[in-house]
């Protein structure tokens, strides 16, 4: 049996294969991080791998799973290690990360995580939870009191289980011993997830203790992040492969595409890493960077993964390798959503969406049609409503927003063009299966997903040019399927 990854077994790593060259031991935890998945070890811990090299320092991380003891079973065992594949078209490149330096999972120990939180040491609080992490409502941005891991928390302050709840129970504990609070450091694909977060701590802390509340608001730093990296969730296929490599098995492996990008709003309670020396852009409005990733990348991502999975495309690279859908997506960034945009200072634009087609069709990556299109009810509001919003306020078209709108709907409905059952991942799941199979005729079904207050909101759901638009791209590929849907939209396009 191969031996797993470890600091006893990484003196055997090939030489190709770079690995920590600080001292693990002599650093000290400065960040606890809430969501420990695949993107957060492929992306700030390694620009906080970065910086330990450069500096040492008390910057390591410990990592917390929220939903279950899964990447802590991984990664315990070796030491908090793992392995970074980045793969490019030119091929794959090893790299073994160590900033991550304890594991844990919240719910076997809430109290050992809020006394995690409280110790003055941790002076950073870094998120990534996906969207439904914040028991919010995406469509208004506020805070859902009857969510029921909310109402759990304020029934029971001492041991939470949501992300908020966590966060709350940290910041009061260092409250009542007279210490700073920690910067709340969200790297979540949501529109000013900075100020979305602020705004849903105060909510809950409000419910609890005015005084709390306001000590938050004066005293607490939110700064808003940009983050770009695209990360395919890891198969035991890749697994076997790194083994081959490495020589030992990695439980916790992540990859990656060779890109990545940070934007941070300069705005810390206590200090911080130099990230900007690992790459990172320090800036003091994130927001054009926010909306250009959330509308061109995140946007014709979800826009792929709807229409690709319809068309039994397995992933967004065999989706690019249609030329129809390439055409669709590069329509798409120039037409409805790049329009929308006020472009941060020297932004390239063209550059950027070029960019992004060629990242999209890397064939080193096996991003899944599926995993994009989990969640979708709590991406949309993010990801293409904003795009509408403003697209309809200018009177202007919104025939490929409208068809990304209906490929979703299609995909919640939970069957496919050949009849087969989707698999649909979201939080309401069962309520937009219900909706589809209630609305029988695509003006019901359309009718019925815009009175879903979650997602739309009442004047944007009102209005009849996306109404109409919406119906009659879901008639299309309901009739005729998502390929012909596609062509027939850039023939009228004329593209």
């Amino acid at each position: 049996m191969t031996k797993r990854l470890s600091e006893a077994t990484r003196g055997a790593l090939p030489r190709e294969v770079a690995q920590p060259a600080y001292d693990r031991a002599a650093c000290g935890i400065g960040i606890v991080h809430l969501g420990l998945g695949a993107f957060h070890r492929a992306h700030q811990a390694v620009y906080t791998d970065d910086i330990l090299a450069k500096h040492s320092g008390d910057w390591a991380i410990h990592g917390v799973s929220l939903r279950g003891p899964g990447v802590r079973d991984q990664l315990a065992p070796q030491g908090g290690l793992y392995t970074l594949a980045e793969r490019g078209p030119e091929g794959e490149a090893l790299r073994v990360i160590g900033a991550v330096k304890a594991v844990t999972f919240a719910a076997e120990s809430p109290e050992a995580l809020i006394q995690r939180l409280a110790a003055p040491q941790t002076r950073i609080v870094s998120i990534t939870v996906t969207e439904k992490g914040y028991c919010h409502d995406p469509a208004s941005g506020k805070l859902r009191p009857e969510h029921p891991d909310i109402t759990h928390d304020l029934a029971n302050p001492g041991r939470p289980r949501s992300l908020p709840g966590f966060l709350l129970a940290g910041l009061r504990a260092r409250r009542a011993a007279g210490a700073k609070p920690f910067t709340l450091l969200s790297c979540d694909n949501l529109p000013h997830n900075g100020r979305l977060l602020r705004g849903l701590i105060l909510e809950l802390a409000a419910l609890e203790d005015p005084g709390l509340a306001a000590w938050i608001e004066d005293e607490a730093r939110f700064p808003a992040t940009m983050i770009d990296r695209i990360v395919p969730a890891t198969t035991e296929a890749d697994r076997a492969r790194a083994e081959e490599r490495l020589g030992l098995r990695d439980e916790g492996l992540v990859v990656a595409e060779p890109f990545t990008q940070w934007v941070i709003e300069e705005d810390f309670a206590d200090g911080r890493p130099p990230w900007e020396e690992a790459g990172a852009e320090m800036v003091r409005d994130v927001a054009p960077y926010e909306e250009m990733k959330l509308r061109l990348l995140n946007g014709s991502h979800s826009l792929l993964a709807y229409l690709g999975y319809l068309a039994g495309y397995e992933t967004v690279a065999d989706t690019m390798a249609d030329a129809d859908f390439r055409r669709l997506a590069k329509c798409f960034m120039d037409r409805e959503a790049g329009p929308t945009l006020k472009l941060p200072a020297g932004a390239d634009l063209e550059g950027y969406k070029a960019a992004l087609i060629e990242r999209f069709a890397n064939p080193g990556l096996q991003h899944r049609t599926w995993q994009i299109a989990m969640d979708g009810s709590q991406k949309l509001p993010q990801r293409l409503l904003g795009s509408l919003r403003q697209r309809l306020d200018d009177g202007a078209p919104i025939d490929i927003l409208a068809l990304a709108v209906a490929a979703w709907i299609r995909y919640a409905g939970g069957q496919d063009e050949s009849g087969r059952e989707i698999d649909v991942r979201d939080p309401l799941a069962a309520r937009l299966g219900a909706v589809y199979a209630a609305g029988a005729a695509p003006a019901g079904i359309v009718e019925g997903f815009l009175g879903i207050s979650e997602v739309f909101d009442a004047e944007l759901a009102a209005d009849p040019r996306l109404r109409a638009a919406v119906t009659a791209a879901l008639q299309s590929l309901v009739d005729h399927g998502s390929r012909a849907t596609v062509a027939a939209a850039l023939q009228r396009l004329e593209v």
